[in-house]
């Protein structure tokens, strides 16, 4: 079996500047360097051949390529509780529309709708019940920004849960259209 998700991978620029964000907030599970993405569609567990499947739909979306930027820090709460920590991107609309299309071709191939709403973030942790107040990292990250940055392509990518937390694994690449 196969977990897999689609994404987009941010510059190193823009990684480098979460990863200095990533700090004070005692008990939080920061997200390494190698995790760091915008979540285009989730497909979770898969055989090999709907795997192939999912590719070859993938393969066959297209989209313009566009910019996005940093924009603000927020959380996710479960049943009342906060356990995700994140950075937001902005404009929504050129990265919900590549969503759309990727949630379409991986429907095509076999894949279960997708229920929630979308809102593109950036996950920078994983809170606990343990985990210390958001309120200072929120208050000094209010304000996040970046300079726009170009995005190109997308990504199939392979899941690996072990101790450590999730391994990413690149399966394949998917070239936006040039602008």
């Amino acid at each position: 079996m196969h977990r897999l998700f689609v994404a987009l991978r941010p510059p190193v620029p823009v990684r480098d500047h979460l990863l200095g964000l990533m700090h004070g907030v005692e008990g939080a599970r920061w997200q390494s360097d190698d995790q760091l993405h915008l979540t285009l569609r989730f497909i979770g567990e898969v055989d090999r051949h709907q795997a192939s499947d999912i590719a070859a739909a993938l393969a066959r979306v297209t989209a313009p390529a566009f910019d996005l930027a940093l924009s603000s820090a927020g959380t996710f709460d479960r049943r009342g509780r906060i356990d995700t920590l994140w950075a937001g991107v902005t404009p929504h609309d050129q990265v919900a529309a590549l969503h759309a299309r990727i949630d379409r071709a991986c429907i095509m191939a076999g894949c279960a709708s997708e229920h929630r709403a979308y809102l593109p973030h950036i996950t920078l942790a994983r809170l606990n019940r343990s985990s210390a107040p958001l309120h200072d990292f929120l208050a000094a990250n209010a304000g996040l920004s970046s300079a726009p940055f170009p995005v190109a392509e997308f990504g199939l990518y392979e899941s690996i849960l072990g101790r450590e937390g999730p391994v990413y694994h690149l399966a394949e690449r998917y070239p936006l259209a040039p602008r």
